[in-house]
C-alpha cells in the first residue's frame, strides 16, 4: 500500500537517544504510519545522506503576539523547530482587559524589546481571558504547533488592575480570583504558569514588572491549581523575592514539573557550578526541576535608545517612559553621566564588562565596527560609558553595540550540556528581536557542539531537542518518531548543519525591524503534522498558508 508521503533513505534518529538506523519514514495524514525499508509513497522527500529526526521543540519563546502576524514563527521554523512554548517569564498577553492592552504593550516594549507600534498593529484583540486567547490562536491558525503559559504579570493586572504594578500584597479575595484565573487557563490547555522575580525585568515606566512584587505565599497559591488539576509545568526566572532554592522547595509541594531560566555561565563566576551542584543534589532527592541551559553566548546588539541591560540601574530606568529628546538631554548632561557611571560601576545586578563590548553598527563611522569600547575610550582619553554616549548621541542613538552578557565559559557550557536534568532552552525567540537572535539554537547545537566540538553525540543532542522536552511538557505524541505519533519531522545534513549568519530586516507590522538568522545550513525538510512546510531548504507557500500547526493543550 502506498502511503501519503515517504521520507526516503535517511538515517533515522528517533528522539529516544537510541542509535540511528537507515530507514524510510512513511506518513499518512498527520501521523507516522511506518518506519522501515523500501516503503512506498505517493509523494517522496529525499533524505539520502541526511538525518531524519523528530521536529525540534523550543520551550522558551515569546511568540505570544508574533503568532498572529507570522504564523510560520520565524526564524524558529527555518531551523527545524516544529513546536514552541510561549508566555515565558510570566509575560503572556492574556488574560487582558481592554483597558490594559496598552499597558501590556508597554510592558513588553521595555522588558522584551518589542516594538509598541508593531504590537498595536499586529495583535487582534479578540480575547480577554486566557482560554479565549488560545481559541483565537486556534481560529487564526499557525504553521507550527503552539502552546503558552499563563503569565503572572498578566494575571496580576487582570485581577488587581493598575495596582498590580504598585501593590505588593493582594487582598484575600484578589488572591483567590487570581488562583481561579490560573485554574481556568490550565484547565483550558495552557502549558502551565510562568513568573519572574528577576531584577532585569523592568516594565512600564521602568517599574518592576508586577510578578516581581509577589511574595512566596502568593506564588504558591497561584501554583496550587497545577497540583489540583494534575497538569501543566511551572516556569520561573528566580531573582529578588523568589530564590533558586525556593523553586526546588515549591516543586516538592506542588508535584508538577518545574523549569527555571537560566543556568548561564560567566567566566570567573561560581554561579554555574553552584547551580549545577544544587540541581544534582535536589534531583537525587526527588525534585522534578529542570534548569534551562543554552549553548550560545548571551549576546545583545543594543542601542542606547533602548539599552535593555543598562535599564537595571535607576539613572537609565528613569528614562524609559521619557521622550527621545529627554533621553538625549540626559545623555549629554555631565552630572547625569557621573551618576550613571557610578550606578553601573556598583550595580549588584549588571556591571558592563567593557572589554566584551564592541561597536556593532555605526551610521557615520563604519571603520569603528568591531572595535572594543574599552580600547576606543582609551584612545579618546575618556571613560567607556562617556565615550559610548558621545558616539551614540552624535549618531542620534542609532549606534549599536554588541555585548556578551553571559554564557561565555565554553568548558562549563559543555559540562552543563552533558549533565542530566538540564533542558535546552532560552532561545528567547520572539523577544529582543532588534537585539538578539537565538532562535537558531538547535542548528548551533548540532553544528558547533555535536559536529565540531563533539560534546554530545548526535543521538544525545536530538533527544535533548525532541524527546526530552516532550516528556517534561507531556507532549505525549511528539518528540519521538514512531508509528502512531504525530508526523513532526526535521531532516538535516549532519555534515553541514549550522545556524548561519545574522542580518537585520524590516518585515514586521508598522515597519518593525528585527535581527534574523534566515540562512541556516543543512536544514533540508521540515514537516508539521504530516505537511511539509519546507522542502530542500525552501518554504512551501501553500503549505504555510494551510497552517498545519496545532494548539497543544496540556
Amino acid at each position: 500500500m502506498a502511503h501519503d508521503w515517504v521520507i526516503r533513505g535517511g538515517t533515522v534518529v528517533d528522539g529516544t537517544g537510541a542509535p540511528g538506523r537507515t530507514a524510510d519514514v512513511a506518513i499518512d495524514g498527520d501521523r507516522i504510519a511506518e518506519i522501515g525499508p523500501r516503503l512506498e509513497g505517493r509523494h517522496e522527500l529525499d533524505a539520502s545522506g541526511h538525518v531524519v529526526a523528530p521536529g525540534f521543540i523550543d520551550i522558551h519563546t515569546h511568540y505570544d503576539a508574533q503568532v498572529f502576524w507570522d504564523p510560520a514563527l520565524t526564524p524558529s521554523s527555518w531551523h527545524g523547530v516544529t513546536s514552541v512554548v510561549a508566555g515565558n517569564c510570566g509575560f503572556s498577553i492574556a488574560p487582558c482587559r481592554p483597558e490594559h492592552r496598552s499597558l501590556i504593550g508597554r510592558t513588553l516594549q521595555h522588558v522584551e524589546d518589542m516594538s509598541l507600534s508593531t504590537l498595536e498593529a499586529g495583535i487582534p484583540w479578540e480575547f480577554e481571558t486566557f482560554p479565549e486567547y488560545l481559541d483565537t490562536v486556534e481560529r487564526h491558525g499557525t504553521a507550527l504547533n503552539y502552546t503558552a503559559y499563563v503569565g503572572h504579570t498578566a494575571v496580576r493586572l487582570f485581577v488587581m488592575g493598575d495596582e498590580g504594578y504598585e501593590r505588593e500584597q493582594p487582598t484575600s479575595d484578589e488572591l483567590a480570583q487570581m488562583a481561579d484565573v490560573v485554574r481556568e487557563a490550565v484547565a483550558a490547555g495552557a502549558a502551565g504558569f510562568a513568573t519572574s522575580s528577576a531584577p532585569t525585568h523592568a516594565g512600564d515606566g521602568g517599574r518592576p514588572v508586577p510578578s516581581r512584587l509577589a511574595s512566596l505565599p502568593e506564588l504558591e497559591t497561584l501554583l496550587t491549581p497545577l497540583h489540583d488539576l494534575g497538569r501543566g509545568v511551572a516556569e520561573f526566572t528566580p531573582g529578588e523575592r523568589i530564590q533558586h532554592t525556593d523553586v526546588y522547595q515549591l516543586q516538592h509541594r506542588i508535584g508538577r514539573p518545574f523549569t527555571w531560566t537560566a543556568l548561564l555561565t560567566i567566566k570567573g563566576s561560581p554561579f554555574a557550578s553552584r547551580m549545577a551542584e544544587l540541581s544534582a543534589t535536589e534531583r537525587a532527592a526527588g525534585a522534578d526541576v529542570w534548569p534551562q541551559v543554552t549553548c550560545r553566548p548571551l549576546t545583545f546588539r543594543m542601542t542606547l535608545a533602548e539599552p535593555f541591560t543598562f535599564n537595571t540601574v535607576a539613572s537609565f530606568a528613569s528614562l524609559l517612559a521619557r521622550p527621545p529628546e529627554d533621553r538625549l538631554a540626559a545623555y549629554r548632561d555631565p552630572e547625569w553621566r557621573r551618576i550613571a557611571q557610578d550606578e553601573l560601576a556598583h550595580s549588584r545586578v549588571f556591571r558592563p564588562r567593557w572589554d566584551t563590548v564592541t561597536i556593532a553598527e555605526s551610521r557615520d563611522h563604519p571603520e569603528l565596527e568591531g572595535q572594543n569600547i574599552a580600547a576606543y575610550a582609551t584612545s579618546r582619553g575618556l571613560e567607556p560609558l562617556e565615550a559610548l554616549l558621545d558616539l551614540a548621541v552624535s549618531e542620534d542613538l542609532t549606534t549599536r553595540v554588541r555585548t556578551v552578557l553571559a554564557n561565555d565559559d565554553e568548558e562549563m557550557i559543555a559540562t552543563l550540556l552533558r549533565q542530566d536534568g538540564m533542558l535546552i532552552g532560552l532561545s528567547d525567540a520572539g523577544a529582543h528581536v532588534g537585539q538578539l537572535c537565538d532562535a537558531c539554537l538547535p542548528t548551533d547545537l548540532l553544528g558547533n557542539w555535536v559536529r565540531e566540538r563533539e560534546v554530545l553525540s548526535l543521538e544525545e543532542a536530538v533527544h535533548k531537542l525532541t524527546g526530552e522536552p516532550a516528556g517534561v511538557f507531556g507532549f505525549a505524541d511528539r518528540g519521538v518518531l514512531a508509528p502512531g505519533r504525530a508526523a513532526d519531522v526535521t531532516v538535516f545534513d549532519a555534515d553541514t548543519v549550522a545556524p548561519g549568519p545574522l542580518r537585520r530586516i524590516r518585515d514586521f507590522p508598522a515597519d518593525g525591524e528585527r535581527l534574523v538568522a534566515d540562512q541556516p545550513g543543512g536544514v533540508a525538510h521540515v514537516v508539521v503534522n504530516g505537511t511539509p512546510i519546507r522542502v530542500d531548504g525552501d518554504p512551501v507557500p501553500e503549505a504555510l498558508a494551510a497552517r498545519p500547526g496545532r494548539v497543544l493543550r496540556a
